[in-house]
């Protein structure tokens, strides 16, 4: 494969330096948690938020007074991104059925998808409220069925206060119990059972890399949906896409956090080399430019192949969240592309229609994880499980002469016996 840099983002080595240091933080406030409860996550509340109010949890007249403070235009746009979340996570689980089936007469298998009964959603803020994460968590979990949703948030950094429309999100999504709380001590107190939240069975929700490894520790004390650090963005174009397009769409990722990593890909010299000049130029307009520049200085990258093979096999390697695919032909990523979180095809959607409105989950895989999972949807907060039936002695004794035989020659003479005991009870009765 001929592939050129025409920019190259941090080394890797950095990189996991960062991360190693992270993992230290995130330890050793999990234990802080884990071992001190709810004084540990007021103390830290105060440390990194500097937020420690009576009670973290917003009672019904708190949450109607904030929703109050929102105009009402952004209560109906609110209101219309969540009729189209809801719309397809409907869709969505209607294609999930329970089964049950006769495999071999008197042998009847099942399954069931059965809901998560107590869920953690984590809504990132801080720098941003970003308000459309409640209905990517929250409503896509009561849309599957969950019988309890807790929903974290921070404080606001500009304000120091709980964002009114974040709460407007989280309150129209469906959420059970609201707190104001964030960070790595969000996660802990949902796990955990602090301030007054009921310890949950799951946590989900996006976050930076701190909130992506605070999950990655306490997976297995709780389920997570995936690991969603800071976020990313490939955007494949060949020369039928404009520079102007390639690089708006480019810093509209890289101002999440200047760690969030967007990356063009394409087989068009020009395009390559006409797309860091207009990031620069729309960076001297853009009032997120002290995020997004940083961003792109660091983990800014141009990849320039010579082929649509190239591309494809280049992109399936990235494995990046957000693929946006600005090409004559964006179907042929469709048909041939295996590793992505979500596609955005052709140049009428972008990442933002997707992370804000049009309806698919924005909450996605990150480093290179969509190798193995998709993003979130309600199938995440189904367990899908198994059922046995057997309804007759032929078929037990059947089962029992072949598990019997199985057993023994594995050594596991307890699971022979089973067997024999059944095979004894129901043959020729």
């Amino acid at each position: 494969m001929s592939i050129t840099y025409i920019k190259k983002g941090i080394d890797v080595r950095q990189s996991d330096m960062v991360n190693n240091e992270a993992k230290r933080i995130v330890e050793e406030i999990l234990n802080t948690v884990k071992f001190n409860g709810d004084k540990a996550i007021r103390d830290l509340s105060k440390k990194f938020d500097n937020w420690f109010p009576d009670s973290f949890k917003l009672d019904e007249d708190e949450i109607l007074q904030l929703i109050e403070m929102v105009p009402s235009e952004t209560i109906e746009a609110i209101k219309w991104a969540q009729s189209q979340v809801r719309r397809f996570a409907q869709i969505q689980r209607s294609s999930m059925h329970d089964i049950e089936i006769e495999t071999i007469p008197g042998v009847v298998l099942g399954h069931k998808n059965i809901p998560v009964n107590t869920v953690g959603c984590y809504i990132p803020g801080g720098r941003y409220p970003i308000l459309a994460s409640a209905q990517m968590s929250i409503l896509t979990a009561k849309v599957a069925g969950v019988k309890t949703v807790i929903a974290c948030t921070p404080p606001e950094a500009k304000t120091g206060m709980p964002s009114p429309t974040t709460i407007a999100a989280m309150h129209f999504a469906g959420a059970d119990e609201i707190y104001v709380l964030g960070g790595v001590q969000a996660l802990a107190s949902m796990a955990y059972g602090c301030v007054g939240m009921p310890p949950v069975d799951m946590i989900v929700g996006p976050g930076n890399q701190y909130v992506a490894e605070a999950k990655r520790q306490l997976f297995g004390k709780v389920g997570i949906d995936l690991l969603a650090g800071p976020t990313e963005v490939l955007i494949i174009a060949d020369k039928t896409t404009d520079v102007e397009m390639v690089a708006t769409d480019l810093l509209g990722q890289a101002e999440h956090g200047p760690n969030s990593a967007a990356i063009l890909l394409t087989d068009c010299k020009e395009l390559a080399n006409a797309v860091e000049e207009e990031v620069q130029n729309q960076l001297k307009v853009l009032s997120t430019a002290s995020v997004a520049g940083k961003a792109w200085k660091d983990y800014g990258e141009i990849i320039l192949v010579d082929t649509l093979d190239e591309m494809v096999a280049m992109a399936d390697k990235l494995a990046n969240e957000h693929v946006q695919v600005n090409t004559a032909n964006p179907d042929y990523f469709l048909e041939n592309m295996t590793n992505y979180g979500a596609l955005f095809l052709g140049n009428r959607t972008c990442v933002a229609y997707g992370d804000k409105v049009i309806g698919t989950n924005h909450t996605l895989p990150t480093e290179a994880a969509a190798r193995y999972t998709g993003g979130l949807w309600v199938g995440k907060f189904l367990k899908t499980c198994t059922y046995q039936k057997v309804e007759t002695d032929e078929a037990s004794v059947e089962l029992g002469q072949y598990c019997a035989k199985i057993s023994e020659v594995e050594g596991f003479m307890g699971h022979k016996e089973q067997a024999d005991l059944r095979i004894r009870r129901y043959k020729n009765k």
